[in-house]
């Protein structure tokens, strides 16, 4: 007797899961339009509402795979006969997209992957085939088998490993030593900690952290160097938290805080925040002046610039004037301080360094952020070339990602586990120990890179 066939349960879907089509419509607008990553991002997930998990996941596989791009069209590239740059815009989106989730997401079913990724494809004839094809080739192979032979180029091979530009592993690897570079590479691919900056014109660390715990079940501890520094177990969106909404908050890394620390601003000042969206610095300084003086913070995105003013607000603070443009040095009026984050290859990481790849492969292009003169009695806190002070005149880029979700969210979102090409077994992100050696060598790396600034008083 034939058995009966299975029906679907009720509700079910048989499209694709909605974080791989968010993620892979997102790096189309990258790609396609220039569009900064995570307004794209928030702008996808605000229209169609996927669930925490789903949001997760999608905002891991926009971030994860423009940070490791490069890596990941090399060892792509045997599985196809035509070059990932000769396909559909869409179709290069997928197959990278669907590597990254096989190479580096361990417990996500490459099954499921492959599955995605074909009906994502476009119907054209004959694609789907092509993309079923290359991702079974590619999920076939390996861990050990996955990396094709290297660029014979030292330099250029190690660029190719770490999915970072050429020229700034030559820069690097000068300055700083083969194994110096490459470790700097590495950390600045990592994913950091969720970190809280206390709104301490409302509450204090210590009560901020007592509240997470009580209301969102988070265990918290405070950050070694930033007095007003939270470090946040994985525990949902931040956005969603009640201590959120009511200010008592924002989310900033610690090294990105030491910032408005060293600038040290005082009460009743002038202070000119250039390159300012999305404000989480603007805010710091705002609110380390106890919300007296005044802050000027310029951007040359309007779309960004809006956040600056959303930020202000929800955090309670009135003294920031947000305009569009540009500080060149004579439409602030008299002030004291200047602070400089401008986004370039050496704050952004991998995703960074492919948009300088992209002008010739050599920074330097134009529309460079030209400032004024350092006035008389004035000080400048650039927050951007400690790494990599020859690249002051470098093009601007789309900045840093925003905070990528905690290991943890992803192992939740479909079981992921994050896996690092060339990591031993015991350095995975299922060792907790190991993972927190990771995070503050990370951590090192980012404030040498990101935070310590160059003064110039004169």
């Amino acid at each position: 007797m034939t058995p009966p066939r299975r029906r679907p349960a009720s509700g079910a879907s048989s499209g694709p899961s909605p974080a791989r089509e968010v993620a892979v419509r997102v790096l189309e607008r990258v790609e396609a339009d220039a569009s900064f990553a995570d307004l794209a991002l928030e702008a996808e997930l605000r229209a169609r509402g996927p669930s925490s998990r789903d949001a997760a996941l999608a905002t891991e596989l926009v971030f994860g795979t423009l940070r490791w791009q490069r890596y990941l069209d090399w060892i792509l590239a045997p599985h196809s006969r035509r070059g990932l740059d000769a396909l559909d815009l869409r179709v290069r989106v997928i197959l990278r997209t669907a590597a990254y989730q096989i190479a580096f997401l361990e417990r996500v079913p490459a099954f499921a992957v492959v599955n995605d990724a074909v009906t994502l494809a476009p119907h054209t004839p004959g694609v789907k085939a092509f993309v079923n094809a290359v991702l079974r080739s590619f999920a076939n192979r390996g861990v050990s088998e996955r990396e094709p032979a290297p660029p014979g180029d030292r330099l250029d091979a190690l660029g190719t490993r770490c999915s970072f530009p050429t020229w700034l592993v030559e820069r690097w690897v000068k300055r700083y030593g083969h194994d110096e570079a490459e470790t700097l590479m590495r950390a600045l691919n990592e994913r950091p900690p969720l970190t809280l900056r206390t709104n301490t014109r409302r509450t204090t660390r210590q009560a901020l952290g007592q509240r997470l715990l009580f209301e969102e079940g988070l265990a918290c501890q405070p950050t070694s160097l930033a007095p007003e520094g939270l470090v946040v177990s994985p525990g949902g969106a931040p956005g969603d938290w009640r201590a959120f909404a009511d200010g008592s908050f924002a989310v900033q890394d610690e090294a990105s805080m030491l910032i408005a620390r060293l600038l040290a601003p005082e009460p009743g000042s002038t202070i000119a925040d250039v390159c300012a969206a999305p404000g989480t610095k603007t805010t710091h300084l705002a609110q380390l002046m106890d919300d007296r003086g005044r802050v000027v913070a310029f951007d040359p995105q309007p779309a960004r610039l809006a956040r600056i003013g959303e930020a202000a607000a929800r955090l309670g603070l009135t003294i920031i004037d947000a305009r569009p443009g540009r500080d060149a040095g004579g439409n602030v009026g008299q002030r004291s301080q200047r602070v400089i984050d401008q986004p370039r290859a050496v704050a952004g990481a991998g995703h960074a360094g492919r948009a300088v790849e992209q002008h010739d492969g050599q920074p330097g292009a134009a529309g460079a952020l030209r400032l004024g003169p350092v006035r008389p009695g004035e000080q400048e806190r650039r927050a951007d070339d400690a790494a990599d002070p020859e690249g002051e005149q470098d093009q601007p880029l789309q900045p840093p990602a925003p905070r990528l979700p905690a290991d943890d969210d992803l192992q939740e979102a479909e079981g992921a586990q994050v896996h690092r090409p060339g990591a031993p077994a015991e350095d995975q992100v299922g060792d907790h120990r190991q993972g927190h050696r990771r995070q503050r060598r990370q951590h090192r790396c980012l404030y040498e890179a990101h935070a310590s600034p160059t003064v110039f008083s004169a």
